[in-house]
């Protein structure tokens, strides 16, 4: 017999009953749907995403006490929920796509741009699944052949690295810290962009920021790391949100939590 497959579990964040109840209607109408509750502002959806994690959150940007970007900044993990968001306004694409959204509702939108949203959500769930019974399978039948293909060496070291050992399959590549010239994180992975190339790396952005030199490295995003010396310009946009142009002319996103600290750190 098929196992039926687990329901996609989701949560609603909005401050206006209206958008949260056009959201209950159209989710209840479709299948392999469990909601998991409705929060009327960023303080509400952090204590619920704190007691119950969902699959899939619906999320506001505009809300009084706590946007929807403070929202994930504050749940602080590695690897949040996947997260829809849901605004009028499309000034906060840039950083709703930092934050690696699966998509950017725009309101008002109709059934169709909301299905197409919600089959991206499914799709990037089930790609996450693939990848996580992937690995556990590898561990299982290869247990002593070492890391899986770009996970950073432990070294034990406390100091700053000055070059990253990264295990692959069959041997080790060695990156030299002096040629990143900035870090993104993919899903369960990090990206480094070198001057050889982008590089994949299964670690989190924590751990990796804690192997690299703080002074001359910043974390400007819960998803992005810039080497100090190829930022060429910041730049401050509405509400507090900026972003950091670097050297080779890639925009990077930085977040109102950190966006004072790097400007100290610029001068």
């Amino acid at each position: 017999m098929t196992q039926a497959a687990a329901p996609l579990t989701v949560l609603i964040v909005d401050d206006e009953p209206m958008a949260r109840a056009t959201l209950r209607s159209l989710l209840e109408a479709e299948s392999g749907i469990q909601l998991l509750g409705e929060c009327s502002n960023g303080a509400e959806a952090l204590a619920s995403l704190r007691r119950n994690r969902p699959d899939l959150l619906f999320l506001d940007v505009e809300m009084p006490g706590m946007n929807g970007f403070e929202v994930i900044e504050a749940l602080g993990e590695e690897n949040p929920p996947l997260v829809v968001f849901t605004t009028a306004y499309d000034r906060y694409a840039i950083e709703a796509f930092g934050v690696h959204a699966v998509d950017y509702l725009l309101k008002p939108f109709d059934d169709e741009r909301f299905a197409r949203a919600l089959e991206r959500a499914r799709d990037h769930l089930v790609r996450e699944r693939v990848v996580d019974a992937s690995r556990a399978l590898a561990q299982l039948v290869q247990p002593e052949t070492g890391s899986p293909v770009g996970e950073l060496e432990d070294s034990g070291e406390q100091a700053p690295l000055e070059r990253l050992t990264i295990r692959r399959e069959g041997g080790i590549e060695l990156v030299e810290t002096s040629s990143i010239h900035w870090v993104e994180s993919a899903d369960q992975y990090v990206r480094l962009h070198t001057e050889r190339g982008e590089i994949l790396m299964r670690e989190s952005m924590g751990a990796l920021e804690r192997s690299l030199d703080p002074t001359r490295f910043q974390r400007v995003h819960r998803s992005a790391i810039v080497a100090l010396d190829h930022v060429r310009q910041l730049a401050t946009q509405a509400g507090g949100l900026g972003k950091v142009q670097l050297l080779d002319e890639t925009w990077v996103p930085v977040s109102r939590a950190r966006i004072a600290a790097l400007r100290r750190r610029l001068g």
